[in-house]
């Protein structure tokens, strides 16, 4: 994948901001669990390969605290903050799913409808699959994040604009991976899809419906859905991180590339505020979040704390302080969760800026992110 020719060396990063014991008590966290988040961020930016920076959120009672360690920009003094804007990667794959549950509601759409019904110029192959299978992941339809046409435009022109029919087309000649139903197996592609049939049934750009459906209600003043690479500022600087050294990839990758599937820009003060009102109903009702909490086994990418299990747009994650209900995301550049409880009263987000771990750094990712959820739920 081409990579920009400026590459910058890690500077120390030291852990910043002071939580204050007032503030923990004041959002029903003890300062004891919050000092334990912050000291897992700690351990993260100071990991082998671990991001410059990382940032947490906690909301219960009605007030957020936040807790950061390391840098936003390398070679700059400064720690993330909640106002920063950055990439959300597959958590707006949760976005995606509001809005087709909202249409549900309204009568537009049904979760059983079919790509043939709803959009018949997709390829025959994919005619049977329908919106519930692509919602939770069981569709087949193949991954156009594992084709040549994506790994072309990522090492070709990665900053470009990419219609969403382009990118069908680098899978419009595949078949199903398996027949729907019958497993589970993460794809981007199945929210490409459910934004088309979106857009199908209502008439409206998918950006107007993210404005109408998502963004107004829970007003989210800090997200966004650009089709350019530039991040409104500030923004958390993302990196790819070896050999301690850091290289600036925040502008690498055009965002419309990811689309439906995780195109959002927004704040971690903001997507807090998303993932609370997705589970408290603010987008549809009491009957379609019966739906979108069905769940079979599967994790999201990369796997959130605990046991995970899929659902419409969600996952469930059963850590041993209790269950929240979120997504996780993964960006040339960022990974992110975002949680909350069953009534969206209490959340938890973390944003680290580099892209998702594996192995030893990931496991380590995933306990901050459980002891994260039990500060939350004590």
């Amino acid at each position: 994948m081409h990579r920009s020719s400026l590459i910058l060396p890690i500077a120390t990063v030291a852990a910043a901001a002071t939580l204050l014991p007032s503030a923990a008590g004041a959002a029903g966290i003890t300062t004891t669990d919050a000092a334990a988040v912050k000291r897992g961020l700690e351990r993260l930016v100071a990991a082998r390969d671990g991001p410059p920076g990382a940032i947490a959120t906690l909301h219960r009672g009605g007030r957020t605290i936040v807790l950061r360690a390391g840098r936003a920009q390398v070679g700059r003094n400064g720690a993330p903050r909640a106002s920063d804007h950055m990439r959300i990667a597959s958590v707006a794959k949760a976005y995606n799913a509001a809005i087709a549950l909202r249409l549900v509601q309204d009568g537009r759409l049904g979760l059983d409808d079919t790509i043939a019904q709803r959009a018949p110029q997709l390829p025959a192959a994919w005619g049977a699959v329908t919106v519930r299978q692509m919602l939770n992941h069981t569709s087949g339809l193949p991954d156009y994040t594992r084709s040549d046409g994506f790994a072309r435009h990522a090492q070709t022109a990665p900053a470009a604009y990419v219609a969403p029919d382009g990118i069908i087309d680098w899978v419009r000649a595949d078949p199903l991976a398996f027949t729907p139903d019958s497993r589970y197996e993460y794809s981007n592609t199945d929210n490409i899809v459910v934004g088309l049939i979106a857009e199908a049934v209502t008439g409206r750009p998918y950006g107007t419906l993210l404005s109408e459906i998502v963004f107004g209600p829970a007003k989210l003043t800090a997200t966004s859905f650009p089709r350019v690479t530039a991040l409104p500022r500030p923004f958390l600087h993302g990196y790819v991180v070896g050999d301690g050294r850091a290289q600036d990839v925040s502008t690498f990758l055009n965002p419309s590339g990811a689309w439906a599937s995780g195109g959002i820009v927004a704040t971690p003060s903001d997507l807090g505020r998303f993932i609370r009102a997705d589970l408290d109903r603010s987008f549809f009702g009491a009957d379609q979040q019966r739906e979108q909490l069905r769940f079979r086994p599967g994790s999201s990418s990369p796997a959130g704390p605990g046991a995970n299990a899929a659902g419409l747009g969600i996952f469930r994650y059963s850590t041993r302080c209790g269950v929240v209900y979120g997504h996780t995301g993964n960006f040339p550049g960022y990974v992110q969760f975002a949680a909350a409880t069953r009534d969206g009263s209490r959340s938890v987000t973390t944003s680290l800026n580099i892209p998702a771990p594996a192995g030893a750094l990931l496991r380590q990712l995933r306990a901050l992110q459980a002891t994260a959820v039990c500060a939350l739920l004590r």
